[in-house]
């Protein structure tokens, strides 16, 4: 599918994502901490977990303070890893590495193809919506605007503003353009 225009929206859950991360590499850490302290020998995995996944926490946080994309699935991952050998809550392995699967999906920004058949949504689950299923389509001040037939409105911002008016001017113009063939066919 050839598509005139693709805009990338702003991923908004990226700072929670982080947050999650970082709460359940933490927590993780305390727990194989605990677990040399309480344990009557040292276990080589909890401290090897316990020092790489702070290694990883830390290296994140200071690549982040720089504004840098960072990810939390190697430290989710090797804490996964460890929670197999923990005596307690080992079904955190499998919820670990779910998560840590599942991250780099949910940071990817939400594109949206707009092609002369339809519009496709490019999320975990394509959804394709026809022209017809849309009253207005518009960008503007770097805020695109869906207003489906059914009065229900999707607005999100753009991940990169329009520099220029002309393109936003030539997007509208295209999905005008689309909206009346659909009024056209269905008069």
């Amino acid at each position: 599918m050839v598509y005139q225009y693709v805009v990338s929206l702003k991923n908004q859950h990226n700072r929670y994502i982080d947050l999650l991360g970082i709460l359940l590499s933490v927590v993780s850490v305390i727990f194989f901490a605990r677990e040399l302290l309480y344990e009557d020998h040292v276990s080589l995995a909890y401290l090897l977990g316990a020092i790489f996944v702070t290694v990883v926490l830390v290296w994140n946080i200071v690549q982040s303070s720089k504004g840098k994309k960072v990810y939390y699935s190697r430290a989710l991952l090797i804490a996964a890893l460890v929670w197999m050998k923990m005596p307690f809550f080992q079904w955190l392995t499998f919820v670990l590495i779910i998560l840590a699967l599942l991250e780099y999906q949910a940071k990817y920004s939400l594109e949206i193809g707009f092609s002369d058949q339809e519009i496709v949504v490019n999320s975990l689950f394509k959804k394709r919506y026809q022209w017809s299923q849309f009253t207005n389509i518009i960008l503007k001040d770097g805020l695109l605007t869906l207003d489906f037939v059914n009065n229900r409105i999707f607005q999100r911002e753009v991940e990169d503003e329009v520099e220029d008016d002309a393109e936003e001017e030539e997007f509208n113009a295209y999905c005008r353009k689309q909206l009346g063939l659909v009024d056209r066919l269905t008069s």
